[in-house]
């Protein structure tokens, strides 16, 4: 069977708070054809699970988003992704294209491997990794991708280490890319967006195609239909991995912190800023009531950089129970988070 007969499936990787979820809902509202979604939180609360089933698109029902929870996917292949994919293609009507999007802390390539696996490699193949780069971020040196420009800074900065995970994880994650989006586009300068550039073109050893997004807002015709079969073209996507069997993620701690309702969002957000400037945090994400609105408050941060939105609203009847997933650097204060969130 050749990949034309196989579902076409498109990873969607990219670092925390980079952009992926916004990029995956843009898909569901806009594609001409019947799709489904596997959203691999890492963490206890599927946070992102629930904002994608909150689009309310018919090409992709509730029940075809699939939420993994269990860790990043990277890890979890042979008891979480495998049977995911398998359940998917067994559908009744079976989805014409997979979306997947990776936790921020997984690894692409153990994931691309994977589709070579006897169960499924007759029926899917991976039609693109789609690398999203938070590209403000990066311009602004928390997540460096070139290890000569980390090593020449060290110096200067204690706190930047070329051994640190968080730049291997990023290099990956653009080493097995087929399509990168710089998002966030709006958030640089002219001179941060060619200077981002330049220093993934030293990451990349061969040529990929780099769009500038902002919000990710891009033409659904240019991230589906790459054709670019991966699985059969994993020599090309080197990683910092190959040589080790197994990766795990002890350089992260995540923990949940059920927040009360708040007066408004920004009673929220600048509690969330405060934690953020306090503590070492990477990625915090979740829900929250606000006091006397029928709509639940949709917050995602990365560092001190807080978005917020109203998503859709709390189901009648259910108790409105407000959670935020907190990530940061392994030993971070918890304690001290908690204190700030709830004051």
């Amino acid at each position: 069977m050749n990949s034309l007969a196989k579902v076409p499936c498109t990873i969607v990787t990219g670092f925390l708070g980079a952009g992926k979820t916004t990029l995956v809902r843009h898909v569901l509202e806009n594609a001409d054809r019947r799709l489904a979604v596997i959203v691999n939180e890492f963490g206890d609360v599927g946070i992102d699970g629930e904002i994608l089933k909150g689009c309310g698109v018919e090409s992709c029902p509730e029940d075809a988003i699939v939420e993994l929870a269990n860790g990043c996917l990277c890890c979890t292949v042979a008891d979480d992704f495998v049977p995911a994919l398998k359940g998917l293609l067994d559908r009744p009507n079976p989805p014409e294209h997979i979306v997947i999007e990776t936790s921020g802390l997984a690894l692409p390539k153990p994931l691309v491997k994977a589709f070579n696996w006897p169960e499924i490699a007759s029926r899917v193949t991976v039609d693109g990794v789609v690398a999203v780069v938070d590209g403000a971020a990066v311009a602004a040196g928390r997540f460096a991708d070139d290890p000569e420009a980390v090593a020449r800074q060290r110096a200067e900065d204690s706190s930047l280490d070329h051994d640190n995970p968080l730049e291997e994880v990023f290099e990956d994650q653009i080493l097995c890319a087929d399509l990168i989006l710089l998002n966030k586009a709006d958030l640089m300068t002219d001179a941060d967006r060619k200077s981002v550039v330049n220093e993934i073109g030293k990451v990349l050893p061969r040529a990929v195609a780099l769009v500038e997004t902002r919000h990710g807002q891009v033409p659904v015709k240019v991230l589906l239909g790459l054709g670019a079969a991966a699985e059969a073209d994993l020599a090309a996507r080197p990683s910092h991995h190959d040589l080790e069997g197994e990766h795990d993620h002890e350089d992260f701690d995540t923990f949940i912190v059920d927040l009360p309702a708040y007066a408004s969002p920004q009673a929220l957000i600048d509690r969330m800023v405060k934690a953020a400037e306090e503590h070492d945090v990477l990625r915090m994400k979740g829900f929250v009531e606000i006091a006397g609105k029928p709509m639940r408050l949709l917050v995602q941060g990365v560092g001190t950089r807080i978005q917020h939105q109203f998503d859709r609203r709390w189901p009648d009847g259910a108790p409105r129970r407000g959670r935020l997933v907190v990530i940061g650097q392994k030993g971070f204060d918890q304690t001290g988070i908690r204190a700030i969130l709830l004051g």
